[in-house]
């Protein structure tokens, strides 16, 4: 059911307003005695997360008994980002999701299901894995907290995703992941309706019907000042909550453009994009609106590494950035991408399938190690005195030299695309 549901393009919450309708929300559920929230990283830093996070620790105090951030496949955070996302929490109750080791199994959609949404394009089933915490912790309230915004492997981000993904095992991550990029990006993002959220959905339904769980989702867009606020806020237990979210959010998030953009450049905060895992947003949500034999300059001033697990960091440096059939052959003759199927799929996400061209302008990176991945480099320094990210405007600009180009401060916010590329299915 919904507990709470307000939001429009137009409307701007008050921090005491967002505060009100959680409280107002938590009332209606009743008193509860041992509390397990579950907000995204310091990744989804701009979510609002952080301070709905805190306001739960304010309503339920010592029956908040543990904070597991959603961390996927993600570092986990340091203290020093804790407290500048969730506020004065004590760290005690802060748990770190080990992706690879805290997992239980509660079951798996079988191969015929997978093999029906993807199209036949995979057969093997999917395990519905969750973070140890969830099943053994004895909580009678899992809050789940998160924001809805255009997402490059399930459509629209958060919902379900945020317990199967973002506590999630590495069968269940590498499958869902392998799943999308090779049913093809382009034919996801932006849609609550794709073979990946099937299988999520599927999952829920059959294997956590039983879990205390109620979702608190935002819709975040930026007010007529460029400053970021949330637009929607959605508390249920059930689908309905998320549709209402991802409805808004296509209003808010998602950018229809009359036409193909010949030169997009791309701004990466560098406290918030430090790898090519994350920082590759800027292709995923660019790909539609981009025209054949354009160009996408990615200024990342934080860049370090590629991939934030180690592991994954050396197959991307193995096999680099290739199209979905180049990936797909070597998925075939290498074992270590078989067992590695979130990589692959990475591979194939940070492709433009040969249709654009792909230059980044790292912090931290050397030319060698970005061309040794299939992207192009240019000189940080040089490129963003040029393309200056304090004084280009989100959108076109047009230079003192005459070049227009197509600015974004933060890909994470939003989808863009050239209407003939985004068909509604």
């Amino acid at each position: 059911m919904m507990y709470f549901s307000k939001g429009s393009i137009d409307y701007e919450y008050a921090p005491d307003e967002l505060q009100e309708a959680l409280y107002g929300a938590f009332d209606k559920l009743g008193p509860r005695k041992k509390v397990l929230a579950i907000p995204p990283d310091y990744t989804r830093f701009h979510s609002f997360a952080g301070p709905l996070t805190h306001f739960t620790y304010q309503y339920y105090k010592d029956h908040l008994k543990d904070i597991l951030p959603a961390l996927g496949t993600h570092t986990a955070m340091t203290e020093s980002q804790i407290s500048h996302m969730f506020g004065e929490i004590p760290k005690e109750i802060f748990r770190v999701h080990d992706w690879r080791k805290d997992i239980v199994t509660l079951g798996e959609v079988p191969s015929s299901y997978l093999s029906q949404v993807s199209e036949g394009k995979v057969d093997f089933p999917l395990p519905a894995q969750v973070n140890k915490l969830l099943v053994e912790g004895s909580h009678d309230l899992i809050l789940s907290i998160g924001q809805v915004v255009p997402h490059e492997v399930v459509g629209m981000a958060n919902y379900n995703k945020n317990i199967f993904i973002g506590t999630g095992g590495p069968e269940g991550i590498n499958k869902s992941h392998f799943l999308g990029a090779v049913y093809g990006m382009e034919q996801i993002m932006g849609r609550t309706n794709n073979p990946v959220r099937d299988v999520l959905n599927y999952a829920e339904q059959k294997f956590l019907k039983h879990f205390p769980i109620v979702y608190v989702l935002t819709v975040v867009g930026k007010n007529k000042a460029g400053k970021l606020v949330v637009k929607g806020l959605f508390i249920g237990d059930d689908l309905e909550c998320f549709k209402k979210a991802a409805q808004l959010s296509l209003q808010v998030n998602f950018k229809i453009l009359d036409k193909p953009l010949g030169k997009v450049v791309v701004y990466l905060d560098p406290d918030e994009y430090k790898s090519t895992w994350l920082g590759n947003k800027s292709i995923y949500r660019t790909r539609m609106a981009i025209a054949d034999g354009g160009e996408l300059i990615v200024l990342a001033p934080g860049l370090s590494t590629f991939g934030e697990d180690e592991k994954i960091d050396l197959l991307i440096r193995k096999y680099g950035y290739l199209t979905t059939a180049e990936i797909l052959k070597r998925v075939k003759e290498n074992d270590d991408l078989q067992n590695n199927l979130s990589a692959a799929a990475h591979l194939i996400h940070g492709s433009s399938e040969g249709r654009f061209k792909i230059t980044y302008c790292p912090g931290h990176l050397s030319q060698a190690e970005i061309e040794g991945v299939n992207y192009s480099y240019a000189e940080p320094g040089i490129m963003q005195e040029k393309y200056n990210p304090a004084t280009l405007k989100d959108g076109f600009n047009k230079m003192p030299d005459g070049e227009e180009l197509f600015y974004i401060s933060n890909p994470a916010l939003g989808l863009w695309a050239h209407k003939d590329r985004f068909k509604n299915k």
